[in-house]
């Protein structure tokens, strides 16, 4: 994958978790905490594709994102993330399947406060480590 391409589909990936976030936030408040659990691992998961995207990799599935990400960016990576990182976003999925899948799974405010809690967390961390990867040049950074 072309470096230029990997930055711009890496950006574009970082903002739809943004906006992924604002939803998770807005449901939270809403009080549809099964759906705000939804939205706040699917963050999360963009956010790692925006990463795997600089890294030149491409997944297909939820699991497979995990698992890149946790070789990548943990096994392999330079410290910026860590393995309780990939337990928040394991956690996140784990989380999000029992609320879309599990007819009896009661949604907890607190848990999903955490997870959105946790999803801000994640897709600050991982734009930060993006725009730090000099995709774009030093005038033109969101940051500055």
């Amino acid at each position: 994958m072309h470096k230029e391409y990997a930055c711009i589909l890496a950006e574009v990936r970082v903002e739809r978790a943004e906006e992924l976030l604002l939803e998770a936030q807005t449901l939270l408040e809403r009080g549809s905490y099964k759906s705000a659990n939804n939205r706040a691992f699917y963050a999360i998961e963009k956010s790692i594709k925006g990463l795997l995207a600089i890294a030149g990799i491409e997944v297909q599935t939820h699991n497979g994102s995990l698992k890149q990400f946790n070789f990548e960016f943990i096994y392999k990576g330079d410290g910026t993330f860590t393995q309780e990182d990939y337990q928040i976003a394991a956690k996140a999925e784990r989380i999000r399947n029992a609320s879309d899948y599990d007819d009896f799974y009661i949604a907890d405010k607190e848990e999903t406060k955490q997870q959105v809690k946790n999803a801000e967390y994640m897709v600050r961390k991982i734009r930060r480590y993006i725009s730090e990867f000099s995709c774009v040049s030093e005038g033109q950074r969101k940051d500055d």
